[in-house]
């Protein structure tokens, strides 16, 4: 089963901002910036340009981070005033977003002049190589996974991270508060933001601006952390199970065996679905947590409804076999 389309939420993230939020991290200052400093970086991509600089641009990724560290520094401080005229103009005839020289390398004078002349920010770091790939792809990473934002609540189940869903008033914040009182962590409540961290994994966080706070009909707003603690609550946990809730329908007819396992699939990942039919003295919260129990369990290879159908079917198989038996012996 499919959600649909989601919409997908694309960061919009400028030389000047990655500045402004990550320069001590990342150790960075400006060589040469200018108005370059309002360029987009379009992705998480970066690259070491070392064959570009070379005069080798026909697969040349010049739409990403471009890093120029010791090798290819010390590549340009090799050619003659002539042959890195020829190269940087044509290094620079692409429309880069953004240099950045690591171990504070000195560059040639006329890189940043024809960075300047181009409006193509440089900056330089301290950090090696290295250190400054690893830190970067960290922020860039995760800034730029794809994401999207779901009506619903995100609790921690007994390590399990389970997303409530269903129309608004059905009960899912309740649900997730009596969990809470049980021992287990909210993570998000009415508006759950996921982010794909990998191929197959999918993290949900809170809504920055509401935070660990939620609604409660008749109560008003709370927040969880005050009221429980901060064991109560989670930055992030990864979305492992949607457990849908909807109120009971006489003329729906609902799984009984869980033989057939449903899915959904949030940002390409697919994840198992679990529709709970709600009705007045059900006890939903202990039904999560069986929820949760039995889903490890499947991790683990178990799977417990399709062992009951064996069990059943060859305890059927011998009753029958017993019976002709039986009625074949004239003993």
């Amino acid at each position: 089963m499919n959600r649909g389309k989601q919409n997908i939420d694309m960061p919009r993230l400028t030389v000047e901002q990655l500045l402004k939020d990550k320069s001590e991290f990342l150790e960075l200052y400006v060589l040469q910036g200018g108005t370059g400093l309002r360029k987009i970086i379009p992705s998480n991509q970066i690259t070491r340009p070392g064959l570009a600089l070379a005069g080798y641009t026909e697969r040349f990724s010049y739409s990403r981070t471009l890093i120029l560290g010791k090798t290819e520094i010390s590549y340009l401080n090799s050619l003659s005033k002539k042959e890195l005229e020829k190269h940087l103009n044509h290094f620079f005839s692409f429309d880069i977003p953004l240099i950045v020289i690591t171990k504070a390398l000195e560059p040639p004078q006329v890189l940043l002049r024809k960075a300047d002349l181009n409006n193509v920010p440089v900056l330089q770091t301290n950090l090696t190589t290295t250190e400054f790939i690893i830190r970067i792809s960290s922020y860039l990473d995760n800034l730029f996974a794809p994401r999207t934002s779901i009506h619903g609540t995100l609790v921690d189940v007994y390590g399990v991270g389970m997303l409530y869903t269903g129309k608004s008033g059905i009960g899912k914040s309740e649900c997730a508060l009596d969990l809470v009182e049980r021992g287990h962590r909210m993570v998000a409540d009415d508006v759950v933001t996921i982010i794909k961290k990998a191929p197959d994994v999918i993290m949900g966080v809170a809504d920055e601006r509401i935070g660990h706070h939620m609604e409660i009909r008749g109560v008003g707003i709370i927040d969880i952390e005050k009221l429980f603690g901060i064991r109560s609550v989670r930055l992030q946990k990864r979305i492992e199970v949607e457990v849908r809730l909807e109120q009971w329908d006489d003329s729906m007819e609902y799984d009984r065996l869980g033989i057939e396992e449903k899915y959904t699939t949030i940002l390409g990942v697919e994840i198992p679905v679990v529709t709970i039919p709600v009705s007045p003295g059900k006890n939903i919260t202990v039904i999560s947590e069986v929820i949760s129990m039995n889903h490890m369990l499947k991790v683990y290879g178990e799977k417990p409804a399709e062992k009951f159908v064996q069990r059943l079917s060859e305890a059927l198989t011998r009753r029958k076999l017993t019976t002709e038996y039986l009625e074949a012996d004239m003993e």
